[in-house]
């Protein structure tokens, strides 16, 4: 899915939508989540702006992201480092967004706790000094619910970003 967004897709939209390839946003929900924040953070210069909805945060950590990436990526935790959010800001040690990243998360999500570890990535922001804003929400969970209550705020973070 990677290369398919970053490359092929990318250039579909450019190619046969009015879309400035200057101002391109990404966004998703848990593991698209993931894949949204690992997308933007590995092409600054092709992604302006980021938000996700229950990301998967620090992959190398929970037992769905040591599954996968042992399944796709073999056994060198190194080699890991690359498709991890928190891992990457970590790396990068900058600011990579100056608007921020936007993420949501629901407080009565059942992944929460074992997997999706957003404390990890506010303290890799706040070390590199990326802004982030973290919402974390009651009585909200995992699903379509959550992310319909939400949703304007994160395309009201792109419009910003992007300057629309």
């Amino acid at each position: 899915m990677y290369s398919y967004i970053v490359r092929e897709l990318f250039d579909e939209i450019i190619q046969n939508f009015p879309v400035d390839r200057q101002r391109v946003g990404i966004f998703g929900h848990s593991m698209g989540g993931h894949g949204a924040l690992v997308i933007a953070l590995r092409n600054p210069d092709q992604f302006r702006s980021v938000s996700a909805f229950a990301p998967i945060s620090n992959p190398m950590v929970c037992p769905w992201g040591i599954r996968a990436f042992t399944r796709y990526l073999g056994t060198d935790q190194g080699a890991w480092r690359d498709y991890d959010a928190t891992e990457l800001i970590k790396r990068g040690g900058r600011a990579v967004f100056p608007g921020g990243i936007l993420i949501d998360q629901g407080l009565d999500d059942k992944f929460l706790e074992e997997q999706l570890y957003p404390e990890a990535l506010r303290t890799a922001c706040e070390v590199a000094g990326q802004p982030l804003r973290l919402r974390m929400h009651p009585g909200y969970d995992h699903g379509y619910y959550f992310i319909a209550s939400h949703i304007e705020d994160h395309l009201r973070h792109h419009a910003l970003a992007l300057g629309s």
